[in-house]
C-alpha cells in the first residue's frame, strides 16, 4: 500500500531574533570569563545563522515586563528563571504554535475536513503538559473527539521521522486512515548565560518553530498526494552515546552537544545510509549525488559541512538544508520538515524525484527517509503576523 503526504506546512512565532545583536548581548554578560566571551563570538559567527525567531517576547529589546524572567533591557541582563517557569510558557506558546501547524496542514487539503482525521502524532522535546497538545488540536480544530491521540515526547532533533514512520504504520494498517502528524518546538526556552562550551553552542543554535503534515493513503481528489513515503530505517551509531543528550535541569533543560559530534557522523554516516538505500533498488548503486533532493537536518553549520564532503554532495543538493538554517537556526524536531518542505516548495523538474533525508539525534541515533516529491508544495512561508513585524524588526537580544 502506498502511503501519502498531502500537505506539509510550518509556523513560527512572532518574535524575530538577528544573530548579531543575540551575540553581542550574550558576550557582554557578567560573569563571562575571557575564554567564555570568546567561545560565544566564535560559536555565534560560524552558526551560519541570520535570524531565528523565539515565543518568548521579552527577548527584544523594546519589550517592557514589570517582573523580567528572561531578559532585563534596562540592565541588558539575560535572566534564569527557574524549570517552572520556562515550562509554563511552554504550555501557553506551544499550544498557539502546534494550533496554527495543524490549521495550516488541514488548510492545505482542499476537500478534507477536520472530521476526517483519524489519528493525531503530536511532537517536542521542549516541555511537557497535559492535557497536552494532541488534546488542544482536538478542541481547537474540531477533530472528531474519539481520533486516536498519540504523543511522541523528549526524542529530540529526530523525533519527526518516528511520527511519519507510525503514521505510515496507521495507513498501512487502516487504508481509511487520515493521520495528521505536528512537531512544535520552543528550544529558546532553555538558553541561558554561560562559560559551558555546550551551552554556548545550544544559544547560539536552538530557537522556535512548528510543521505539520496530513498523511494517508486514501483518494483526496482535491489535494493530489505531495510526496509518497517510501521508505524508513533507525541506525544507533557504535560511539556518542555522551556526546548528544537532553536532560531537564533547575533552570531549564539542559544541551550536551559535544564538539566531537559532526566526526562521528562523519565516521558513521554511510553505514546509517545503507539500510536505507539497501531497501529500493532504483536507487541502489547510484553515487549519492545521483539522487536529486537532500533533506538533511541542520544541527549545525559543521554537520551540513561533514555530510556534504562525505556524500560529495552539491551545494545545490545542501541548499534547503543551509537556507533553512540561516533563517530559522535548530528548530529540534521540527527543522527536517522545514527543509523537506523547502524542496517540496521548488518547481517540480520531473515525475518522481527522489528525496534521501536524515536526522541526528541523542544516542547517537541516525534516522532517515527515502521518499518521492510528486508535486510541486503551496509556496507558503512562515512569517511574523502583520501586527507584530515591526515590533519584531527591532533589535534582539538572543
Amino acid at each position: 500500500m502506498t502511503v501519502y503526504v498531502r500537505s506539509l506546512e510550518t509556523a513560527v512565532p512572532p518574535t524575530m531574533l538577528v544573530q548579531s545583536e543575540a551575540r553581542d548581548v550574550f558576550a557582554a554578560q557578567p560573569g563571562l570569563t575571557r575564554l567564555g566571551s570568546r567561545l560565544v563570538s566564535t560559536c555565534f559567527d560560524s552558526a551560519a545563522i541570520d535570524t531565528r525567531y523565539t515565543a518568548v517576547e521579552e527577548m527584544t529589546r523594546d519589550f517592557r515586563a514589570d517582573d523580567p524572567q528572561f531578559f532585563d533591557p534596562e540592565t541588558s541582563l539575560l535572566l534564569n528563571p527557574s524549570t517552572k517557569v520556562r515550562n509554563e510558557i511552554f504550555g501557553r506558546e506551544a499550544t498557539k504554535l502546534f494550533i496554527e501547524a495543524a490549521q495550516a496542514a488541514l488548510g492545505a487539503c482542499p476537500g478534507l475536513e477536520a472530521q476526517d482525521i483519524t489519528h493525531l502524532i503530536t511532537v517536542s522535546c521542549t516541555g511537557f503538559y497535559n492535557p497536552g497538545p494532541d488534546y488542544k488540536i482536538v478542541r481547537a480544530l474540531g477533530l472528531d473527539p474519539a481520533v486516536q491521540r498519540y504523543h511522541l515526547g523528549f526524542m529530540g532533533c529526530y523525533a519527526a521521522f518516528p511520527a511519519l514512520r507510525a503514521a505510515k504504520s496507521f495507513c498501512e494498517a487502516d487504508p481509511g486512515a487520515m493521520v495528521l502528524v505536528v512537531c512544535a518546538e520552543l528550544c529558546s526556552l532553555h538558553v541561558r548565560t554561560s562559560n559551558d562550551p555546550d551551552t554556548i553552542m545550544g544559544s547560539a543554535l536552538f530557537a522556535d518553530g512548528a510543521a505539520a503534515a496530513v498523511v494517508t493513503a486514501r483518494e483526496v481528489p482535491e489535494a493530489p498526494a505531495l510526496m509518497q513515503l517510501d521508505h524508513f530505517e533507525t541506525v544507533l551509531t557504535p560511539v556518542g552515546e555522551e556526546s548528544m543528550a537532553w536532560n531537564i535541569g533547575d533552570h531549564g533543560f539542559e544541551m550536551i552537544l559535544g564538539n566531537y559530534v559532526p566526526h562521528i557522523i562523519d565516521d558513521h554516516i554511510i553505514g546509517a545510509l545503507e539500510p536505507l538505500l539497501a531497501r529500493d533498488t532504483s536507487v541502489q548503486g547510484l553515487p549519492y549525488r545521483g539522487i536529486q533532493h537532500w533533506g538533511i537536518h541542520p544541527g549545525g553549520r559543521s554537520i551540513l559541512d561533514k555530510v556534504q564532503s562525505r556524500l560529495d554532495l552539491t551545494d545545490e543538493q545542501l541548499r534547503p538544508a543551509r537556507e533553512t538554517l540561516r533563517n530559522y537556526g535548530n528548530m529540534s524536531s521540527a527543522t527536517v520538515l522545514f527543509v523537506l518542505k523547502h524542496i517540496l516548495d521548488q518547481p517540480l523538474e520531473g515525475g518522481g524525484e527522489r528525496i534521501c533525508s536524515m536526522a541526528f539525534g541523542p544516542g547517537l541515533t541516525v534516522e532517515t527517509g527515502l521518499f518521492t516529491k510528486l508535486r510541486q508544495g503551496t509556496g507558503r512561508i512562515p512569517s511574523p503576523a502583520p501586527a507584530v513585524r515591526e515590533a519584531a524588526a527591532q533589535p534582539s537580544p538572543a
